[in-house]
């Protein structure tokens, strides 16, 4: 029922946003700004790696192949631990004598400002990198990437290999902008 009336939440938001992109706001009123915090859908985290036959209720029942079992959970044995190709944003890039305090300060400077997001510093002969952030499409890291540029302006997106992380709740709330009429003052 809450996801329902969340998602009718939405909806209106989104609706009374085009209307008031298309409409003139009457005498003595002016159209604002606010922000709204729409929860992210929850992801059950704990079934991850393992076998969802494992889990179902005893009150369900699968009837099927041993072979079909058994390819589903070789499958899922070998996904938990595969690389694939991501994206980070490389905050710090420099091969210079003062390189490695460089780098330290730039990645403490970051887990500062923002302690939720991973930060790796790596030396590759001759440069030491600062790269921050596990994001899995592009799009995801050009909007970390805007963010990060306020402080960091040198940064750019770079694409990885990487175990993806477990999703989680950590980011609980996705923000929106909703118009909405105010007297004028």
């Amino acid at each position: 029922m809450k996801k329902i009336v969340i998602t009718l939440a939405v909806l209106l938001a989104a609706a009374l946003s085009l209307r008031a992109q298309k409409t003139k706001a009457p005498d003595g009123y002016v159209w604002a700004d606010s922000l709204v915090f729409v929860p992210v859908s929850d992801v059950d985290s704990t079934l991850a790696g393992k076998s969802i036959f494992r889990v179902l209720p005893d009150n369900v029942k699968v009837i099927q192949s041993s072979a079909i079992s058994k390819t589903m959970e070789s499958k899922a044995g070998k996904d938990a631990s595969r690389e694939m190709s991501g994206y980070r944003i490389r905050i710090y890039f420099d091969n210079s004598r003062t390189a490695r305090g460089d780098s330290e300060s730039a990645l403490y400077r970051f887990k500062a400002r923002n302690p939720g997001v991973t930060a790796y510093r790596t030396f590759d002969n001759p440069y030491f990198k600062v790269t921050v952030g596990d994001y899995r499409n592009k799009s995801e890291a050009l909007a970390a990437l805007q963010d990060i540029r306020t402080y960091f302006p040198s940064a750019f997106i770079v694409r990885e290999k990487f175990r993806y992380p477990l999703l989680e709740n950590s980011a609980a709330f996705r923000v929106d902008t909703l118009k909405y009429l105010r007297p004028k003052r």
